[in-house]
């Protein structure tokens, strides 16, 4: 008897296992108060609290270990700003491993963890922590509580056919900061400059992980039909998620995407497709076409770039790449993320 069924890669499941999995087990287990429950492609959930809604989120950050409190904390708070709510209660789980932990590895995840909440104006409510057998590195699950006004809450799943696609920032921006903090010295090995290591590192804050201005000025001043944080998968797997979300296609055009310098290069020395790398920092915006270029504007004016780089067709146009000479393809994504390859 065959075991393929049984052999999982590290990161997400396939979307085709998911999808069947939130059908199985999750249908009829949610009261008429769940406006958005398990869906593939939402990063949230959001309840009925009466004047407002309550926001839900959490994710585990496995792959990070240096400043892995400041990765938890904003990679929660991402997937809440795409929903249009205010970061404002959080809580974790801290699981550490057998080997190497000390009371000098607890504190400082803690001491990661509040100051990256003080500096957001967010309550830390709670959590656990424990040692657990099995583990080679710390894992912190993320949780968050949030609210939003009922008229100002934004899905993954609004986008609309005519409406552009446009990124912030660029991509691999988390990718490119973990590997810089974990992967250092095999970049030192390989004649990787000091200079090239640490602005990989700095990667973290600038452009930094964090899409909570991006988002805050889109859904403050406009009438967003959907935002999205690409995290594993990258960017490519983002815009699957959002379209399948969506019910929608979508035609990416391949020479708008912006792939930084460092990003580049990491993706090169370590053979990887950087449109498939993890992207914490870059955010995903479904928008009227002629509301566009004002928020591009807008954008940029408080230091962040951002670009069209495609538009959501009807369903039966589906997934499509365009290269910069106009050829179309089948947009091929992978739930599996390009960084578990140096892992």
């Amino acid at each position: 008897m065959s075991n393929d069924k049984n052999k999982f890669v590290l990161g997400k499941i396939k979307h085709e296992l998911l999808g069947k999995l939130l059908k199985d087990f999750t249908s009829g287990l949610s009261d008429d108060r769940v406006i958005m429950g398990s869906k593939l492609g939402e990063d949230a959930a959001v309840i009925d609290m009466g004047d407002k809604y309550l926001v839900a989120k959490t994710d585990p950050i496995t792959f990070a270990t240096d400043e892995i409190g400041y990765y938890a904390v904003n990679i929660n708070v991402n997937d809440v700003a795409c929903t249009g709510a205010t970061p404002k209660w959080f809580q974790s789980t801290i699981l550490l491993p057998e080997k190497d932990t000390d009371e000098d590895l607890i504190r400082s995840i803690f001491s990661n963890i509040h100051e990256t909440c003080k500096s957001m104006n967010i309550s830390i409510i709670g959590g656990h922590t424990e040692v657990t057998k099995g583990l080679n590195r710390p894992i912190v699950v993320g949780s968050f509580l949030s609210e939003v006004e009922k008229d100002s809450l934004v899905s993954t799943s609004g986008a609309r056919p005519g409406d552009v696609l446009i990124l912030t920032k660029g991509i691999f921006i988390e990718g490119t900061s973990i590997i810089g903090r974990e992967k250092e010295q095999h970049l030192i090995e390989n004649g990787y400059s000091s200079e090239f290591i640490k602005r990989c590192k700095n990667y973290l804050y600038d452009p930094g992980i964090s899409v909570l201005k991006d988002a805050i000025l889109a859904s403050k001043h406009f009438k967003i039909s959907a935002m999205h944080d690409p995290t594993e998968g990258g960017l490519l797997t983002g815009i699957a998620e959002m379209a399948i979300a969506s019910g929608t296609g979508v035609v990416m055009l391949e020479e708008e995407i912006n792939i930084l310098p460092e990003p580049l290069e990491l993706s090169k020395v370590f053979k990887l497709n950087p449109l498939n790398t993890i992207s914490s920092g870059s955010l995903l915006i479904a928008i009227d076409k002629k509301e566009s270029p004002e928020y591009i504007d807008l954008l940029k004016k408080n230091g962040i770039t951002a670009a069209e780089i495609g538009s959501f067709q009807l369903k039966t146009a589906g997934l499509i790449v365009k290269d910069k000479n106009g050829k179309k393809s089948r947009m091929e994504y992978s739930e599996i993320d390009e960084i578990t390859k140096i892992f």
